[in-house]
């Protein structure tokens, strides 16, 4: 029977069991569609990486959650160039990634933390309603009414579109009761992956914000560290001036800590959406891969 390696690393941590723990197949040549999202589906985390060759660039890379293909994943990204480094299969530098939206930049540091260059952000306001909002996130819509004159909502995208939820503080976005139906009709309604909730009431005083993200209709009801979206909500807050000023040379978001997985996601918002962070493996083995079944017509 064919066997593939298979690994969990958690990105946007340094520490083993924190962050987000994407899948990383590192040899994934010769599988079909279906057993990738098999074998996504077996991992079971957020979302699994499969490394292929590429004609367009030094690496292609396809991303599962344990339900379908998405286009994009950042912190898979993060996770799949750190095991590279970590194995010495690549030296610091820059690379060039093949994804569902395009060919993207990645620079890994002679430190270990992976960056990679997001698509050109899009962002569009959108007037939800409060209420809705509030019903949806089980949030006291006065908490969103609150920051609503100064940081309204909208669709943002770096190549993975997100609601983007201002609010108030941080004790209202950490009493969060969530109504999964509610907020996966809410993202399909606008053409989003999910909902990105954050405040500048953050936890630690370098953080930009603090974030939770919801996208129950990937399978993931609340995921620890979003790279997609944490690039989205770079360039919104960049769309919204947010900041007196320029906004920072980089950010940091954090995000993971109400399911136990805290962590950091560095964002860079210039002539390009940076996202990065560091990774560490936390799983390393084999996983079996059975053969692709013919059809289930049975014949009489």
């Amino acid at each position: 029977m064919d066997t593939r390696r298979a690994l969990l690393v958690d990105a946007f941590t340094a520490d083993p069991l924190a962050g987000n723990a994407a899948g990383v197949v590192p040899e994934a040549e010769g599988l079909s569609t279906d057993r990738m999202a098999a074998v996504a589906a077996e991992l079971a985390v957020s979302e699994t990486a499969f490394l292929l060759p590429s004609d367009d660039a030094d690496r292609r890379l396809r991303y599962f959650s344990p339900t379908q293909e998405v286009d994009l994943c950042g912190h898979a990204t993060i996770a799949a160039h750190a095991h590279l480094h970590e194995e010495g299969a690549i030296d610091p530098g820059e690379y060039t990634v093949e994804t569902n939206v395009g060919v993207l930049d990645v620079d890994v540091d002679p430190d270990g933390v992976v960056r990679m260059t997001q698509d050109r952000p899009e962002v569009r306001r959108v007037d939800v309603g409060y209420d809705r909002l509030g019903d949806a996130l089980g949030i006291d819509p006065a908490a969103l009414r609150d920051v609503g004159a100064d940081l309204p909502t909208a669709v943002a995208s770096t190549g993975l579109a997100f609601l983007m939820v201002p609010v108030n503080f941080l004790e209202h976005l950490s009493a969060a009761d969530p109504d999964d139906a509610a907020l996966d009709a809410l993202a399909a309604e606008y053409d989003a992956a999910g909902v990105y909730a954050f405040t500048f009431d953050a936890l630690e005083g370098d953080s930009t914000l603090h974030a939770r993200a919801f996208a129950p209709g990937l399978g993931i009801p609340e995921d620890p560290a979003t790279g997609t979206a944490a690039g989205a909500c770079g360039a919104y807050l960049r769309e919204v001036s947010a900041f007196d000023d320029e906004l920072p040379a980089e950010m940091v978001f954090e995000q993971g800590h109400f399911v136990d997985r805290p962590g950091r996601i560095r964002v860079q918002i210039g002539a390009e959406v940076r996202v990065g962070g560091r990774a560490v493996t936390s799983l390393d083995g084999r996983l079996a891969v059975p053969p692709e079944a013919d059809d289930d017509i049975i014949e009489a």
